[in-house]
């Protein structure tokens, strides 16, 4: 099925509706180029207006301007100060739920605003193959996150932000993610972000390298590039698959929501009172206290010391002796240990990081603590890390009728890879204690990461080695059984929410570093 939003009216002969099939442009992305003041936000506006009935839209949003759809449209509007990892679990919900959000990043400056993008992208670039549904991203001012050239923010911002934006333009077709950018000048956006555009809205244009390749793109000649600077606020000229095969003229029609903020208007000053201007500017109104401002006292100036005074005061510089801090005994550094431990194991920032990099995270942790960290290696801290995440220690954390077999278990672990060992004695203590078979927000919290599509790739890396052995039960229950312990876990719903306690809010156990 095709469905034709009315954009506008086209300029040539006639003004004949000027309409854009929803269903191509789905398939393709749109590029809108325009001036400071061209009428780009107004015809994102008309875009989304037209489609909303229709389509889920998600609205990257750096001034704030679109928030007023939320009451006319039902867009849910997100504040783009929340936590990368919060936006990107959101961003996750969104798809999930098909529901037309704004994110709005006034509050943020620059170098946030492209972290909060490029988090809330990913979110959306990451979501679960089933919540794949078609939906319009629309980016405005996607120069500030596909820039051409670095600028004043980080490089690490900058290349997330770009990365995200590639994403979306290069690989979100399949995803069934629509890009929408609009830029002031083409000459500022990432070169392989506006390639990928098939459509295209060209609006008014001074700059010659601007005009020259908005030409480029339309098709149009040196002449025919020169009638950009003539267009009008709100006219535009189209071209692409979901517009016209030709390049076409338009004006953008009315809408029917209005920007927070509006173009300037001049308005006449007020009239000079009688009263001092001074005065009237210079003393405090009633509400705020009544007094006068009285002009600060200047202090005078402090001498700049010379090098040679410089040298005698370092060379009389004596620090006071610091006292030595007692040793601690072996049992409060395991105490230490085991707490910075569980600490990073709680940390959700921490979660789908390397290894390598929460180990130097431990480190410092260790180091503020008075505590040397390197007596853990590297592989060992990645077991420990992944029996931490599990929420199990080195313990045994079975009753005692399970006959010794959690030292079986914890046998059958070492043979296999650091990184499921954690995993696997979840599962054999879910087995020995009859409990249900963890879901898979579980397993994926086990494993360090976020994504439950991960945790059972693993699961099946698992069930190849012949450790563990996944069946399904008639009510969609997984049971999964393990041959070298001869019983299996009672059946548990893959998509169980996670329990309520996490690893740090867990009973007081042996600490975790007691069997190394």
């Amino acid at each position: 099925m095709s469905v034709a939003i009315e954009m506008g009216l086209s300029m040539g002969p006639g003004e004949e509706p000027a309409r854009l099939d929803l269903e191509e442009l789905l398939a393709t992305r749109l590029l809108v180029q325009g001036n400071s003041g061209s009428g780009k936000s107004h015809l994102l506006r008309r875009l989304l207006e037209q489609s909303a009935g229709s389509v889920q839209q998600v609205v990257i949003d750096p001034e704030g301007d679109f928030v007023t759809l939320a009451e006319a449209f039902g867009h849910v509007v997100v504040d783009g100060a929340h936590g990368e990892a919060d936006l990107q679990a959101i961003a996750a919900r969104v798809r999930a739920h098909r529901v037309s959000v704004v994110l709005t990043l006034e509050s943020l400056d620059m170098e946030a605003q492209m972290r909060a993008a490029a988090a809330f992208l990913g979110g959306l670039f990451e979501a679960e193959r089933t919540h794949w549904h078609p939906a319009l991203i629309v980016v405005d001012e996607a120069q500030i996150f596909a820039p051409a050239a670095a600028g004043d923010v980080s490089d690490e911002a900058r290349k997330a932000s770009l990365g995200a934006m590639t994403n979306l333009m290069c690989r979100g077709r399949k995803r069934g993610l629509a890009g929408i950018i609009a830029t002031q000048r083409l000459a500022k956006l990432a070169k392989n972000v506006a390639a990928e555009a098939t459509n295209f809205l060209m609006g008014r244009t001074f700059l010659d390298i601007d005009m020259a390749r908005a030409a480029d793109l339309l098709g149009l000649d040196r002449r025919g590039a020169e009638r950009f600077r003539d267009l009008s606020r709100g006219e535009f000229v189209a071209l692409g698959p979901a517009l016209s095969r030709r390049p076409l003229a338009l004006r953008i029609g009315p809408v029917s929501t209005s920007a927070r903020s509006g173009s300037p208007k001049l308005v006449p000053l007020p009239a000079p009172a009688d009263a001092d201007l001074r005065a009237l500017i210079l003393t405090r109104s009633a509400e705020e206290g009544g007094a006068s401002w009285a002009a600060a006292p200047r202090t005078p100036p402090v001498p700049r010391a010379t090098p040679a005074d410089l040298m005698r005061e370092l060379s009389a510089y004596r620090p006071e002796p610091v006292e030595a801090p007692e040793p601690m005994s072996e049992a409060e550094i395991r105490a230490g240990l085991d707490t910075v431990l569980r600490g990073i194991a709680a940390d959700p920032d921490a979660a789908g990081q390397p290894v390598a990099v929460v180990y130097q995270d431990f480190l410092v942790r260790c180091r503020m603590r008075g505590l040397d960290g390197e007596t853990l290696t590297l592989a060992s801290f990645r077991r420990r890390l992944g029996v931490a995440r599990a929420g199990l220690d080195g313990a045994d954390p079975i009753p005692a009728e399970a006959d010794g077999r959690w030292d079986a278990a914890q046998s059958a672990a070492a043979a296999l890879p650091d990184e499921v060992q954690g995993l696997f004695l979840m599962l054999a203590k879910a087995a020995l204690a009859g409990e249900p078979c963890p879901g898979d927000e579980a397993l994926a919290r086990a494993i360090g990461s976020r994504s439950p599509g991960r945790a059972r790739r693993l699961l099946a890396y698992v069930e190849t080695r012949g450790t563990i052995v996944c069946r399904t039960d008639y009510r969609g229950n997984r049971v999964i059984a393990l041959p070298v312990l001869q019983c299996e876990t009672a059946p548990g719903d893959p998509k169980a929410p996670l329990p309520g306690a996490s690893p740090a809010e867990a009973p007081e156990m042996p600490g975790l570093f007691a069997a190394e």
